[in-house]
């Protein structure tokens, strides 16, 4: 099975009819209507640039009209909502999916699942026994869905005390809710990021989770990583997983374009959005499994083109996590050698003072970039506890390794917010930073609360957003070339030559253009958010 939840949990056994059901879809592009589709080319790096040249940008008349409307609005909170709901917002590159889903839909699946609600608010099977109550009675009974609500997300959790330990037992607690519904949980979250004006998703899920486990422990672990990576490939059978992962993703897509609607005239808006899947990894498993899962994830990111990356998940302060942190490093750069046609994107630095001993503060997000090669560093949190962080710093804005910024599960999981999160030290060292929502559904948040939080507590005016939500789609591991020509984000964003004389976003690129476009879905991609910003700029001038 593929498991989608952020901590590892004990499967029940699965249902022959479900077998199959699993990890979700490769969405409809529907980007341009006059460019015909075109086969997927290579993905290209962001284009480089130094922390030298991030100068500010030109800024057209259209900018400066809505930077004063914005600028006009910062006493009316109504509007203010109502300008960032609109405000096109690029990508989330850092969603977990099972994390995304709203609570409501969660506790609409344990009913339609028929699972009970034990003492502890933990979706089990059923019967419903002594001590326990049907998910079913919460569409009834507010007070006992509050309750629900309450112990599956932040909603209502005291402001002033540490959440991490309330936000990973989530996990645990709707877990089973999760289980084979991976194409009903991705049409939830995909209709909420096209209903925020986002133009992309990379989701987190595990890929054949089961199998994977089975594989490992069937294999055993060798520290000479060739011949552990030797015995995984033995007799096909590492592809032989990788095989169940592409089953499970052709089975969910079935289950997703069922739910959206796709295949109806009146589809949901989740079903236009081109949607890519990132594995994620276990790291609080033990050495050999976190590697199989690795080599699985990487190996699928060469076979299928639904699957982009590989990530580690759970929480970075485990006990096993910290043990085996440079271990698992060591594993992602063996492992890139073998696969280099898969991305790697890692959760790194989401630490803080207190949580863990102050030297294991000092090189996370340093090795994840030296030694692991990580091309995005999701959290990123603790970067000025690191040894010679500025060198890093500078190191990480030479190398284009973005850092995926999700406001409220930073503060929720580590009472990290305002001026001690790092945000302002990344951009003085010119790191890209991308803004991301993480896990929307347990912090009760979507991107539009996180592009407003950081307007507001970094004084951001409309041109910084913009910039932030191009950087979004610039950074992501879409397939084919950027819009934007290379040494030109994120300090101009000036459009590559074969688009440099057209109106960005126009519906009737030139002929060159429009070649360009329909070659390159990254470039599409943009290019839709920048018509998506022409109209907005139209509105809010």
């Amino acid at each position: 099975m593929i498991s989608t939840f952020r901590t590892a949990h004990r499967p029940r056994p699965r249902p022959a009819s479900l077998r199959t059901a699993g990890l979700g879809a490769l969405a409809v592009l529907t980007l341009l209507p006059a460019i015909p589709a075109a086969a997927a080319a290579p993905a290209q790096a962001p284009a480089a640039h130094s922390a030298a040249r991030l100068l500010p940008r030109a800024v057209t008349p259209a900018e400066a009209r809505t930077s004063a409307h914005l600028a006009s609005l910062r006493n009316n909170p109504a509007r203010l909502k109502t300008f960032f709901k609109a405000l096109p917002k690029g990508g989330d590159l850092h969603n977990h999916l099972s994390g995304a889903v709203t609570t409501e839909y969660l506790i609409k699946l344990a009913a339609e699942d028929g699972l009970c609600i034990d003492a502890t608010m933990t979706a089990v099977a059923p019967p419903c026994g002594p001590g326990t109550r049907p998910a079913a009675d919460a569409q009834r009974d507010a007070a006992f869905r509050r309750q629900i609500v309450r112990a599956w997300s932040m909603q209502d959790f005291p402001p002033n005390e540490l959440g991490h330990d309330h936000f990973f037992d989530t996990f645990g607690k709707f877990s089973m809710a999760t289980w084979y519904t991976r194409g009903k949980m991705l049409a939830n979250v995909a209709n909420t990021v096209a209903e925020q004006n986002q133009f992309y998703l990379e989701t987190l899920v595990t890929p054949a989770s089961d199998s994977s486990k089975a594989l490992a422990d069937k294999v055993g672990y060798d520290s000479d990583l060739a011949a552990l990576h030797r015995k995984l490939l033995a007799g096909g059978q590492l592809d032989r997983v990788v095989d169940e992962a592409v089953k499970e993703a052709d089975d969910t897509d079935v289950q997703f374009r069922a739910t959206a609607h796709c295949d109806t005239a009146r589809p949901d808006p989740g079903c236009r959005l081109p949607v890519r899947w990132i594995s994620q990894v276990s790291r609080g498993s033990s050495p050999v499994r976190v590697f199989t899962q690795m080599a699985v994830g990487m190996r699928l990111a060469e076979r299928d083109p639904r699957f982009v990356a590989v990530n580690l998940v759970q929480p970075e302060d485990g006990a096993t996590a910290l043990a085996d942190y440079s271990l698992q490093m060591r594993m992602l750069k063996y492992l890139r050698g073998q696969y280099p046609g898969s991305h790697l994107t890692l959760h790194a630095g989401e630490l803080a003072p207190g949580l863990v001993k102050p030297k294991d503060l000092t090189f996370h997000i340093r090795e994840a970039v030296l030694v692991a090669g990580t091309e995005r560093v999701g959290h990123g949190v603790d970067l000025v506890h690191e040894d010679d962080w500025r060198q890093l710093a500078r190191t990480m804005a030479r190398r284009d390794v973005a850092v995926e910024v999700p406001f409220s599960s930073n503060k929720q999981i580590l009472g990290i917010a305002g001026n001690d999160h790092p945000f302002n030290a990344y951009r003085r060292y010119g790191v890209p930073i991308v803004l991301a929502t993480d896990d929307p559904g347990v912090s009760r948040i979507d991107i539009s609360h996180e592009f407003q939080y950081a307007s507001s507590t970094y004084d951001l005016g409309y041109v910084e957003l913009k910039d932030l939500a191009r950087a979004s789609l610039e950074y992501a591991f879409r397939e084919g070339r950027s819009l934007w020509a290379r040494n030109t984000a994120p300090s101009a964003y000036r459009p590559v030559a074969a688009c440099l004389a057209d109106r960005l976003g126009s519906d009737r690129p030139s002929p060159r253009c429009a070649r360009y476009l329909a070659a390159n879905p990254k470039a599409a991609t943009e290019w839709r958010q920048e018509a998506a910003f022409a109209v907005f700029e139209r509105n809010n001038a």
